[in-house]
């Protein structure tokens, strides 16, 4: 078994593992009283990153296809939930926020897509041709 196919195993591994902790962050810093990193990284950076890591997580997890776009759904509408819940804690919901943190899903489930599926390609690629 050729590196990319070890690589791509090992990831979907790690993967598998690390999106509930990762989602559980996720959620703690939306809820959180005051977010921990407010003044030193714009507000909608942070909503970005965090939503394209999870999609990216989720892509990994489920493989490309049809689940993996539902899960980057259902991140786009939990972003959404958090928001709305927000105003429960004390803190303001924002639609910039929520824009955010969609955009962040949609690159993370497209660019995952075309790593994993470029890592699928090499490890056929290498074991068609060794």
């Amino acid at each position: 078994m050729k590196f990319s196919a070890r690589f791509l195993q090992f990831s979907q591994k790690i993967a598998r593992w690390a999106i509930v902790p990762a989602i559980a962050i996720v959620v703690w810093g939306e809820l959180a009283p005051t977010p921990p990193t407010a003044a030193l990284i714009w507000d909608k950076l942070l909503h970005f990153i965090a939503y394209f890591g999870l999609s990216g997580l989720s892509l990994l997890a489920l493989s490309p296809g049809r689940r993996a776009a539902v899960a980057a759904g259902v991140l786009i509408l939990m972003g959404g939930v958090l928001e709305i819940a927000q105003g429960l804690v004390g803190r303001d919901a924002s639609w910039g926020d929520e824009a955010a943190n969609a955009l962040g899903a949609v690159i993370g489930c497209a660019l995952g897509w075309v790593i994993v599926r470029l890592l699928e390609r090499s490890a056929r690629g290498t074991t068609e041709r060794g």
